[in-house]
């Protein structure tokens, strides 16, 4: 099963943010376009938060526009939405150290 349609689909949407769950770990990708090139002014940034806090999966290969990756720290994604642009921030469970923020502008 492919998910480039969905991509696709967003990104004639003018999506900004994807965020999906399940693996058990925190991974932010560089904004891209759906068949998966960096575009830095166009692209989707992608979040995979699968960190409620079952059990965390150790990475395999480090996939293309994967910019930072944690599988140590369970915790939260904060979205503040904007006009115009978003932040974000990873926020780990009480004792752990790991950390993730940025911000990006909308299309």
């Amino acid at each position: 099963m492919t998910v480039k349609p969905l991509w696709q689909a967003l990104s004639d949407a003018n999506a900004d943010v994807i965020v999906n769950g399940h693996d058990h770990d925190y991974e932010r990708f560089a904004p891209q376009t759906p068949d998966g090139a960096a575009d830095p002014r166009r692209g989707i940034r992608e979040f995979v938060v699968g960190t409620g806090g079952k059990s965390h999966r150790p990475f395999g290969e480090v996939k293309p526009n994967s910019e930072v990756r944690d599988a140590t720290a369970f915790g939260v994604l904060k979205l503040t939405l904007k006009a115009g642009a978003y932040e974000w921030q990873f926020i780990p469970e009480a004792g752990k150290n790991f950390t993730d923020s940025g911000s990006g502008i909308c299309h």
